[in-house]
């Protein structure tokens, strides 16, 4: 691969906060939009395909947390993206099998996304899970 300009990581930057405002929003058709067909997520949860594991996955974080992410950090280099967020969220419904407490938690959240042909083909995501549950705890 050739190197690639700053205008390439700018371009690469705005997918990854389109990415965050279609997550934000809970807009899931929108988001699925801006990934390859063949996109592969890994996170805290486990990896596979965007479309038998990550779209649900990620709709019921939504419906039971109302995640929020506020990018705090991004850069970007060749076809990769970094993004360190503050993810914020209230559990306010049942999430594989625990009852929601309505208390609301903060944590550091961090992506990598890989891109290609100007969508995200690649997404590997870690999050403080367990400042998570010490904050959500009954």
């Amino acid at each position: 691969m050739g190197e690639e300009g700053p205008a390439t990581g700018e371009a690469n930057k705005e997918i990854v906060r389109r990415y965050v405002a279609a997550f934000n929003a809970g807009d899931f058709g929108r988001l699925r939009a801006l990934f390859t067909a063949d996109a592969v997520i890994q996170g805290v949860l486990g990896w596979g395909n965007i479309d038998e594991v990550a779209m649900p996955v990620w709709r019921d974080l939504h419906a039971a947390y109302g995640l929020n992410l506020t990018i705090e950090d991004m850069v970007a280099e060749g076809n990769m993206v970094a993004a360190r967020y503050t993810e914020r969220g209230t559990f306010r419904a049942p999430f594989r099998g625990s009852e929601p407490t309505g208390k609301s938690y903060e944590l550091v959240a961090m992506e990598w996304f890989e891109m290609r042909d100007g969508k995200i083909a690649r997404r590997w995501g870690a999050r403080d899970s367990a400042s998570m549950q010490r904050q959500l705890a009954p």
